[in-house]
């Protein structure tokens, strides 16, 4: 029960003008102070609205609010306020963004229908316990959360011992003799004299493994003399390699000394020249400090070696060190020598391999080219033959243009012959006809044919004598555009008409595909 204080700004609602269907929210006037509030309740989710209109209903309060988020209940008093109940506390400061807003129910200006809104947090009993509950359940989470990080943190506890008998006394016995299980069977055999399960009666039994125990001493030895050998060569191997990388700096120092004679010095530019002195500079540097460091490490050896001469096998200790000192140089070069060996054999590998692609690689193009030279091949064969069958076609067309002319020849010349009898039957006078029959001969008579239409004559005869079932004038006519006559269809078509005993017109079809049809007649 604090005292009051501003509410917090919500950052997602606008200071402006609230259209609703039953009623209108005008914003307080800019520069007005806000409106005061009590201090928040913990958990609160319950607010107090004052201020409303006289005609104020449920739902329209329903409707005022529940743009800020979902409602569970609201509690109406005679006295012009209310308790509104949300579900979620974070909307309560969305709703007391609403005070200080005057409200107009509908579109009258009446006082009873006018009103200014003043939201405030209410302490509620059931907020309170809401939120009691939350922090009691947040306060159980976290104990289990600290009791299952010290369970975790905590170091496992050794494993259960079991209780001495003669059928366990065997198994331990056993297991004190393999090597695998020598260290839990050595911890449950402490348990078992600890606890005093040794007495007069398992005394040779507990004797007998403690005599097992001993017998792991020796072995313990071998393997510690074990792992001293194997660290003397390792160290060895480590002076040697290093043996090996001054003398690989003493060569660089020996290239960089050749380069800076005035024989090969004066070659090289400003740049290269300072290169060169600072690369120099740098394999002295290292040389001097692995140099050093080796010197350091003699140093310390000969002080182990001092100190061990007074002790048995001493002498033989420093035997054997001054012998690897003076084997450092041999097994470097030799190291050195099989590290040149390997790398010679992976370039014959890489050779090899490169090798064996190009041969891949060669053999997959001339595969590509003779396939190429099959398909050139069959392309040219191809080409032969449409050549053989286009000059077979034309040979044949050449043939039947020569048929044509033949039989056009033949076509004139029968026309000529036709035409001198028709000329002589006219010439001997017919006494059964009429004097009235002569003149309609006269007029039938057809006149001489030019030179043209002779032309015209046996072309049309040998097309249509080759088109037995007949052709259109149309058809003719194309015919003989393509051979360069220039006569138009309705001379074509008068021509046919005067010389009806070698042509004849027909009509073929029914209905729609009727048409009119020239056929030859000349040898009927």
């Amino acid at each position: 029960m604090g005292g009051m204080m501003p509410p917090p700004p919500p950052p997602d609602l606008q200071r402006e003008i609230i259209e609703l269907k039953s009623c209108t929210l005008f914003p307080p006037m800019p520069g007005m102070p806000p409106p005061t509030t009590r201090e928040r309740p913990p958990g609160c989710r319950t607010v107090f609205v004052g201020g409303m209109p006289e005609s104020m209903t449920e739902d329209i309060i329903q409707e005022v609010f529940e743009r800020c988020g979902g409602i569970i209940s609201i509690r109406m008093s005679k006295r012009n306020f209310c308790h509104i109940r949300f579900d979620d506390p974070g909307v309560v400061d969305r709703a007391i963004a609403l005070s200080g807003y005057r409200i107009r129910l509908g579109q009258s200006s009446d006082p009873m229908n006018m009103g200014r809104l003043h939201v405030d947090y209410a302490q509620a009993r059931d907020d309170q316990y809401e939120w009691e509950c939350i922090q009691r359940r947040m306060q159980r989470e976290e104990r289990h959360r600290r009791r299952v990080e010290e369970m975790r943190m905590r170091p496992p506890s050794p494993p259960p011992v079991t209780h001495f008998s003669d059928h366990e006394c065997q198994i331990l016995a056993d297991k004190l003799k393999a090597d695998d299980t020598f260290s839990p069977a050595t911890q449950q055999l402490i348990t078992w004299l600890e606890r005093g399960d040794c007495n007069k009666r398992t005394a040779n039994n507990f004797y007998s493994m403690i005599q097992s125990v001993n017998s792991h001493v020796r072995r313990l030895m071998n393997e510690r003399q074990q792992y001293d050998d194997e660290f003397e060569n390792a160290h060895r191997v480590h002076k040697g390699r290093l043996t090996g990388l001054l003398l690989q700096f003493d060569q660089i120092e020996k290239v960089f000394g050749s380069s800076t004679k005035q024989r090969a010095w004066d070659h090289f530019s400003k740049a290269q020249r300072k290169n060169i002195e600072m690369w120099k500079k740098q394999a002295e540097e290292i040389r001097t400090t692995q140099q050093e460091e080796m010197m350091s490490d003699r140093k310390e050896e000969d002080m182990e070696l001092s100190d061990t001469e007074d002790e048995p096998g001493g002498m033989m200790m420093k035997r054997r060190k001054v012998e690897a000192v003076f084997s450092y140089f041999p097994q470097a070069l030799k190291e050195e020598n099989d590290s040149l060996k390997c790398q010679v054999e992976a370039y014959k590998n890489e050779m090899e391999v490169v090798k064996s692609e190009a041969q891949y690689s060669l053999s997959e193009r001339d595969k590509q080219i003779q396939q190429l030279q099959m398909a050139l091949q069959g392309m040219q064969q191809q080409l032969i033959a449409a050549r053989t069958e286009m000059q077979v076609k034309k040979d044949e067309e050449e043939k039947k243009e020569e048929e044509e002319a033949k039989a056009e020849v033949t076509l004139m010349q029968w026309l000529k012959s036709a035409n001198k009898d028709k000329a002589s039957f006219a010439a001997v006078p017919d006494p059964d006809k009429s004097p009235k029959k002569e003149k309609e001969s006269r007029v039938q008579k057809p006149a001489m044919l030019d030179q043209q239409q002779a032309l015209l004559v046996g072309v049309l005869s040998s097309f249509l004598h080759v088109h037995p079932f007949g052709a259109s004038v149309e058809y003719m006519w194309s015919y003989l555009q393509r051979l360069e006559l220039t006569v138009s269809p309705a001379e074509l078509e008068e021509l046919l008409i005067s010389l009806p005993r070698c042509f004849c017109q027909e009509l073929f079809g029914i209905g729609a595909t009727l048409e009119k049809r020239w056929k030859f007649t000349g040898f009927e």
